[in-house]
């Protein structure tokens, strides 16, 4: 795609929609020549070179990426309408783009029917899973595995109900009898099962899970905001190919968060939401007269915790999904580079003798640690610290990050490592650009020449 070109013709085509409805006189309050203009979007974009390369493979650090030409465009057609899909009144091209693109995540997991939006975020997607429990089991808690994302936790403070972590196995995924411990004590009315932790990428046996939650009567939420897509790689032929059982139970999961402002290639703020009954919808039951008027069709502010939401994130992901839609021969293939990457990655760190692999990447997150003498927690932590730091300096930089393990998570995995510490800190990538795939190599060589050094 020529990004330049197609940027111009969004102005043009909203220009020419804008023409319709006749001339007006702009407001002098409004108005700003183009020479003080050029001041201050010259001061904008120096100020804007104080970020990492998150477009180059070379940044192999966080879960973070450019979104694709294709979303930048739709985000920024509509965003010089500035619609606001909060009411239809407010949107009523990009509310239906928004109902469109949600049913296709919908299908994408499985859902035959479904109730959902899209959120600001995965937090606010995930706030709203749990808003829904706890109207539906009051006063019972929330039981999450100790590496799922801190916002259930946090998001359990916010909505007055107990938070249970319930401890992990040598893989990072929910231990299902330190689960079924919690179960029993009658405290708990839902449980999150995570389909990737962001921190190592592991994925909850959510098909094991499932009928232990059945058994004791609680409702199950999938937190996949950043592995859901990843369901379009199970049981695909190839080393990319996935255990379809974890990904195939979520569709009897009672709801889900995706956030496709990480492998769903858009913008932030993108997240979503599904519940499998639609008739949780009563929960959000409020009136504004303001609003909603001009329509009887059920309006997403019905439906969100959220009142205004930019139209321009519907926009950019239903235009995305033309083009690479949330199937296995479309944003799978996509995702099928990031994992190859991180397998290759693995078996290139499993040959080395300077890193040694922390563990089998689930999905595209790889884990290592420098290979120190003599092996102990401090060292280790000393020394990923150093290459960090360094890794991000000199003519052929490369951006990493860290993941802070545990004594006991990391002696469950390499029991000959002397724990002298509380916690070390350990090398974290995550390859979400398919570019990943062929610059592994390179990534390899910097990391493990930094390691011989550190």
């Amino acid at each position: 795609m020529d990004l330049q070109h197609w940027l111009g013709r969004a102005t043009d085509a909203i220009q020419d929609w804008a023409d319709t409805f006749g001339p007006y006189q702009a407001h002098p309050s409004l108005e700003v020549d183009d020479a003080r203009f050029a001041r201050a979007f010259e001061e904008f974009t120096a100020r804007l070179a104080d970020n990492y390369p998150f477009f180059h493979p070379r940044y192999a650090g966080q879960m973070l990426k450019p979104p694709h030409p294709a979303a930048v465009v739709g985000h920024l057609t509509a965003m010089l309408i500035n619609p606001n899909n909060h009411a239809l009144d407010g949107g009523p091209a990009t509310a239906a783009m928004e109902r469109e693109a949600v049913a296709e995540l919908a299908t994408m997991f499985g859902y035959d029917i479904h109730l959902g939006h899209l959120t600001t975020s995965g937090t606010i997607a995930n706030l709203e899973a749990l808003f829904v429990a706890r109207e539906l089991h009051p006063g019972r808690g929330v039981a999450h595995s100790a590496d799922a994302h801190y916002t259930h936790g946090r998001m359990c403070h916010v909505l007055g109900m107990r938070s249970h972590p319930v401890r992990t196995d040598a893989q990072g995924r929910m231990d299902l009898d330190a689960l079924e411990d919690v179960l029993r004590t009658g405290e708990v009315g839902t449980v999150v099962l995570t389909t990737g932790t962001t921190g190592l990428g592991a994925v909850d046996p959510v098909h094991e899970a499932l009928p232990l939650a059945e058994r004791y009567g609680v409702r199950v939420h999938v937190d996949a905001a950043y592995g859901g897509f990843f369901t379009l790689l199970a049981g695909a032929d190839g080393p990319e190919g996935l255990p379809p059982e974890p990904w195939r139970a979520v569709a009897r999961a009672d709801s889900i968060v995706v956030d496709p402002h990480k492998h769903g290639l858009q913008p932030y703020g993108c997240g979503a939401v599904l519940f499998r009954d639609p008739e949780v919808g009563r929960f959000y039951l409020h009136d504004s007269p303001y609003t909603y008027f001009t329509s009887t069709e059920l309006h997403l502010g019905e439906i969100s915790l959220e009142c205004s939401r930019a139209g321009a994130a519907a926009a950019a992901l239903w235009l995305t999904f033309r083009l690479l839609p949330p199937t296995p021969d479309g944003l799978g293939r996509v995702l099928a580079a990031g994992r190859r990457a991180a397998l290759a990655w693995a078996e290139l760190i499993e040959a080395s003798d300077a890193l040694e692999l922390y563990q089998p990447p689930q999905l595209d997150i790889v884990t290592c640690f420098p290979v120190v003498e003599p092996a102990t927690l401090t060292g280790i932590d000393a020394a990923s610290a150093r290459i960090l730091a360094d890794g991000m300096t000199g003519p052929d930089p490369v951006f990493l990050s860290t993941f802070k393990a545990d004594r006991e998570a990391f002696t469950a995995r390499r029991p000959k490592v002397t724990a002298d510490a509380d916690a070390a800190r350990i090398l974290r990538s995550v390859l979400m650009k398919p570019e990943s795939e062929d610059y592994v190599p390179h990534l390899h060589d910097r990391v493990e020449r930094l390691a011989r050094t550190a």
